[in-house]
Formats: structure tokens, C-alpha cells, sequence
């Protein structure tokens, strides 16, 4: 077993993936000499050379329109977008490229291209700094969207990701960065599919759905409501796109009571998309109506505020005590 922070994981996820296949390359604002803003690449281009983890300009369409020239030419082009606020300018790559290229072709062209987004707030930086985009990319069809919330998951998730021939949108929670955990670096078959959600705290009341960041917070609000004699279940979705259906309605049927928590605004959120399907196929089992918790239909606020604007312990233990009050 090896300890590891997430970010660490994810370095050491991608390091893995460049010695096991030479034409996965890593591409993006100071990925190489820096090692990016976070360190996740750190060392990487050290090891495998300026022609394998590549400096970019300061272009986030250019970066991943390079990415599909490159996938087309056989290469697995890794693409980190400084931060999620950044992804907008290539928006138009990925919507109406990456995303439509292997249907327009009939399937015989595929785009192993992955994007990494560090994602959510946390950190106390600024708008364009602290976004929770997912929700965009859920909506277009043809892309893998996928969220860590562990270092385990994060440098398992980071290879299945790369060797997918799909593309996929990789959603890292930059809060979380610096968490640890052990990590076993030297068996796979512990390793879950890339596109399989987690029950990780079985409950029997009330489910609590999140991905990425909220994972931790779900967890602590789970412990919190132990107190009170309620037994919450919190499910890990990992991907969002394609969603894991039978852990998610298996878990909605047991508890009858879900809430979902994510990051994003609730307004037109991804948690409207779960309580859509959840109601669609388990409204019978259901005691009360899903319940969403998550940020408020407003520009990411200055540093001074966010605390009020993340969904936070209290918060998902209101939504927990509402959902018993039907």
C-alpha cells in the first residue's frame, strides 16, 4: 500500500498510463517546466520529455483542437484546462467536434482524447476559479463525464479514462487535492468500471447522492445524523455520463427518501436530471420528493463568502430532516 494524495494519485495515474502506452501525451498551460498550478503533472515532463508533456500556449480551443488532430493521428492526448472557468473558450471544440466526430463518422473514428477540469470552489479564489461546469457536458451527447472524490478513485479513473476510446471530461475536485489515503499501486483487480457508482456508507432511511467534492461532505453528514438515529446511505456516482441507473435506483427503492447534493446551482443542475429519472422510475417507493442541495443561481462569489455559498454540513442535514418531514 502506498499513501497518496489525490493530486499525487492522478500524477501517478498518468505516469502509469505514459509507460504502459508511448502515445498517450500530456498537453496544457504549464503542465511541463511547472508541473501545472497544482502539481499534478509534476515531474512528468522531466521524466518523458518536452515532446510528451507539452507547454501550450495560452489557448484552451487551440489546446484541445490540437488534442483531436492528434487523436486522429493514433496518439491519447491528455488535456488539463488550468481551471474549470477556463473550459468555456473551448467549448466549441469539444461540443461540435469531439463530441459529434465519432457518430458523424459512423463510429469508424475515435477520439481518446481526455480533458481534465480541476472543478469547484474551496480555495478561495475567484470566478472562472471555482466553477462547477458538469452540467453542460452532461447535456452533449457523445462524451464520457466523469468526477474523483478519493486518491484511490482518482489514479484508477485517470488510466481507465485514458485507455477509453471515448472522450471524456474529467472532473477533479481541487479542494480534495491535498486528502490522503492508501492506495494499492500494484493490483487492478480491485478496480471498479470507469463508469460504475459506489455505495460507500450503506444506509437504510434516506439516500444522499453526490460526486466529487461533496463525497466528503456527504460522508461527514451521514456521521452527523447517526446522532439522531438516522441511517443514511451515501452513493458515489463517479460518472455522471453514463450514469449507473441500478446502483442509483436500487438505493431510491431501499431508502425511499434521496437528497442530491452537488456543488453546481441547483437551478437546471445535474441534480435535476437524477430527481427526474429517480421520480420517473421509483415513485412509488418513494416517501417524499427528491430533495437537491447545492449553490445558489449566482455568479461564483469573491473568496470572503463562498463558505455561505457552498452546500455544507448543515445544509445537507436540513435537506435530511425535510425529507423525513412528508
Amino acid at each position: 500500500m502506498t499513501v497518496l494524495s489525490l493530486s499525487k494519485a492522478l500524477n501517478e495515474g498518468m505516469r502509469k498510463a505514459m509507460e504502459d502506452d508511448p502515445k498517450v501525451l500530456i498537453m496544457g498551460e504549464d503542465v511541463g517546466k511547472l508541473g501545472g498550478v497544482f502539481r499534478v503533472t509534476d515531474g512528468l515532463q522531466k521524466d518523458f520529455g518536452e515532446d510528451r508533456v507539452i507547454d501550450t500556449p495560452l489557448a484552451e480551443s487551440g489546446i484541445v483542437g490540437t488534442a483531436i488532430g492528434l487523436a486522429l493521428r493514433g496518439y491519447r492526448p491528455v488535456c488539463e484546462i488550468q481551471f474549470d472557468g477556463f473550459i468555456f473558450p473551448a467549448a466549441d471544440q469539444i461540443i461540435t467536434q469531439l463530441a459529434k466526430m465519432p457518430m458523424r463518422s459512423l463510429g469508424a473514428i475515435k477520439l481518446p482524447v481526455v480533458v481534465r477540469v480541476p472543478c469547484g470552489g474551496g480555495i478561495g479564489a475567484v470566478e472562472h476559479h471555482s466553477e462547477s461546469p458538469e452540467a453542460y457536458f452532461t447535456h452533449t451527447a457523445g462524451l464520457r463525464v466523469v468526477s474523483c472524490s478519493n486518491p484511490a478513485d482518482a489514479y484508477t479513473m485517470i488510466q481507465q479514462a485514458i485507455r477509453s476510446d471515448d472522450p471524456v471530461i474529467f472532473f477533479e475536485p481541487k479542494r480534495r487535492y491535498w486528502e490522503k489515503a492508501d492506495i494499492d499501486t500494484s493490483a487492478t483487480d480491485w478496480w471498479p468500471p470507469l463508469h460504475a457508482a459506489k455505495v460507500v456508507r450503506p444506509g437504510t432511511d434516506v439516500t444522499l447522492l453526490a460526486y466529487g467534492p461533496m463525497v466528503k461532505t456527504c460522508l461527514e453528514a451521514a456521521t452527523a445524523a447517526e446522532e439522531d438515529g438516522r441511517s443514511v446511505e451515501v452513493v458515489d456516482l463517479r460518472s455522471l455520463n453514463p450514469l449507473d441507473e441500478a446502483v442509483v435506483m436500487d438505493s431510491a427503492r431501499r431508502t425511499g427518501r434521496v437528497v442530491v447534493v452537488h456543488e453546481a446551482p441547483v437551478n437546471s443542475g445535474f441534480g435535476a436530471e437524477l430527481a427526474a429519472r429517480i421520480t420517473e422510475r421509483c415513485f412509488y417507493h418513494l416517501e417524499s420528493p427528491v430533495l437537491r442541495v447545492g449553490g445558489f443561481s449566482t455568479p461564483y462569489p469573491p473568496s470572503r463568502l463562498e463558505e455561505h455559498y457552498l452546500p455544507d454540513l448543515d445544509r445537507v442535514l436540513d435537506a435530511v430532516d425535510r425529507a423525513f418531514g412528508y
